[in-house]
């Protein structure tokens, strides 16, 4: 995984810089009608770093030929600029570089419900799955990129 120093690198500060970061790297990402059609829970426009619109497209789409779409249920979020949960530092949200699903059935520190295949997907991708991290600081609902 990255270290915060390698974001900010890369990004910048988002706490020191918003509108900076903002203008150069975030986007507002038309989530296309298919896509919405079968995941409905998706907004209609999701703000996420640019380097990432089209690998969570890409993903999505190959849930939903697998037919592992149907487990999100919720969308919970890309961007938020805020420190990370559990630890010191700065959260890869706030770089609009990870998204949050399902957070009610998979809480920080909680049990993990997702499909290994719907797992699959995303590892295979190249997405970071906090599902794979330790108990202390297991967190189901993350997929994070850091491909970049």
């Amino acid at each position: 995984m990255k270290s915060q120093a390698q974001l900010i690198a890369k990004f910048g500060d988002p706490y020191n810089d918003r509108l900076g970061f903002e203008r150069k790297w975030m986007v507002l990402w038309i989530v296309p009608a298919d896509i919405r059609a079968a995941i409905p829970c998706l907004p209609s426009r999701i703000y996420l770093n640019r380097l990432i619109r089209d690998v969570l497209e890409k993903t999505l789409r190959k849930l939903i030929e697998l037919g592992l779409h149907t487990e999100i249920v919720s969308y919970d979020g890309v961007f938020n600029i805020r420190p990370k949960r559990g630890s010191s530092g700065i959260s890869l949200h706030s770089w609009g570089i990870a998204v949050d699903l399902n957070a009610g059935l998979n809480p920080f520190r909680g049990k993990v419900t997702w499909s290994a295949s719907f797992l699959k997907v995303w590892r295979d991708i190249g997405w970071i799955c906090g599902a794979d991290w330790s108990a202390a600081s297991k967190d189901g609902m993350h997929f994070q990129w850091e491909n970049y």
